[in-house]
């Protein structure tokens, strides 16, 4: 293989991989400079001048001449007058010989050698190049579209053909994707894996919940409104704090578009998951009661070490409160960075009551399911009756029955 060959083919793959002219002619000199040192032991006297474009490598050894029997003769930038005038009979001790090295001179093997060393060089370079793009999107949202789908990952490819992965538990739990699908999702992290970048994307993270409102709200792109904190459960719920520093904007009815128009395509990107956008304030009294929506606060207790919140309700209210799954309330303790404890506010017995599926965090559902069988719906209908009406009256065990009946009465002690 001669040089125009070599550098020719270089120049080539080097375009394909998109690495730029100084880079690549970097690249060749480096890996002559190598060889040089190997069958010279240094390149500290050649210069090496490269055309990438036409194809054309020159390399050039400088030596000064001196006496045959001088003790300099063995340094590398040396050269007897003998040998000297082998090369050129009429040369003189002092006069510097310019001698030309070719690229046959190094050997085949050799030669090969630095073939495979310069697209080993551009791959690793192109995953370098790879590796600061990505780490510089890190929070940016990017599409991609699903090639292979994993059981522990789904492998996309980038537009200009990188592969990136979504693992599964950075995916929505309702994600379903197929091939072909175009996905977005957030630069999560990028990590070298084998000496190679591996571009980790997420669904699940509250920061893609955040990008997805700069784009569809204009005035959070803007700046205009700042989203203050995002809390999700990914495919199920969220909570977003958003303010406004311009009091003609209403941060809340502009997130949400009219009619819902803006927050709808970010819902159906989330898969239906349940967005509630609230004011941010720093009143806590009032944050809190923000954050616990729908629900309605009756009073607020806040612990003196502040880490704590008692919330009052009324019963009809605490279901909504808790939410399902308790989610409503762990979302809201996350979002106001305190831990929320929820207590029914009653009056007496004889006046109030509470239904029973306000018991659902401790009486299991199929029990309750049973009790409404026959009429039972609020905890008063249950505690009119005896444990032996009871027991004749539903498909429900002694044991079971008594641990109702505990329950319920505690409520109204």
């Amino acid at each position: 293989m001669n040089a125009s060959v070599l550098i020719e083919s270089f120049a080539d793959f080097a375009k394909q991989k998109n690495i730029d002219r100084p880079t690549m002619i970097r690249i060749l000199e480096d890996v002559f400079r190598t060889m040089i040192k190997r069958k010279f032991e240094t390149d500290e006297n050649f210069d090496i001048i490269i055309n990438a474009d036409k194809g054309d490598l020159e390399i050039w050894r400088f030596r000064e001449i001196v006496d045959d029997n001088s003790e300099d003769i063995w340094d590398h930038d040396k050269i007897s007058l003998s040998e000297a005038q082998k090369i050129e009979p009429d040369f003189e001790i002092g006069e510097e010989v310019a001698e030309e090295i070719t690229l046959e001179d190094f050997g085949r093997r050799a030669v090969m050698t630095a073939r495979q060393t310069l697209i080993q060089r551009v791959k690793d370079l192109e995953k370098d190049i790879l590796f600061e793009k990505y780490k510089d999107l890190v929070g940016e949202i990017i599409t991609g579209e699903v090639y292979q789908i994993l059981s522990r990952e789904v492998l996309l490819i980038d537009a200009e053909g990188n592969e990136i992965s979504i693992p599964k538990n950075e995916q929505i739990h309702k994600d379903r994707f197929r091939k072909g699908d175009q996905v977005r999702a957030i630069v999560d992290r990028v990590d070298m894996f084998n000496g190679s970048p591996k571009i980790i994307l997420s669904r699940t993270s509250p920061i893609f919940l955040e990008r997805l409102f700069e784009s569809e709200v204009p005035e959070v792109y803007d700046g205009l409104i700042t989203i203050k904190k995002v809390v999700r459960e990914p495919g199920e719920r969220a909570k977003v704090a958003v303010e406004s520093y311009d009091d003609r904007i209403d941060p809340v009815g502009a997130c949400v578009g009219m009619k819902g128009s803006r927050i709808h395509s970010i819902v159906r990107e989330l898969q239906n998951e349940n967005i509630d956008v609230i004011n941010f304030t720093d009143n806590m009294d009032l944050y809190i009661t923000r954050a616990l929506s729908p629900a309605k606060i009756s009073s607020i207790k806040i612990a003196e070490d502040e880490d704590r919140v008692s919330v009052f309700l009324k019963p009809d209210q605490v279901s909504l409160a808790i939410g399902k799954g308790g989610q409503n309330i762990k979302l809201a303790s996350r979002l106001v960075g305190k831990e929320i404890d929820v207590f029914r506010e009653l009056g007496e017995y004889d006046e109030e009551d509470v239904d029973l599926d306000e018991f659902g965090d401790e009486i299991e559902s199929w029990v309750i399911d049973e009790l409404k069988r026959i009429g039972l719906d609020t905890a008063k209908s249950v505690l009119t009756l005896t444990k032996e009406e009871l027991e004749r009256r539903t498909d429900l065990e002694e044991e079971t029955i008594d641990n109702v009946l505990r329950i319920l009465k505690q409520e109204f002690e």
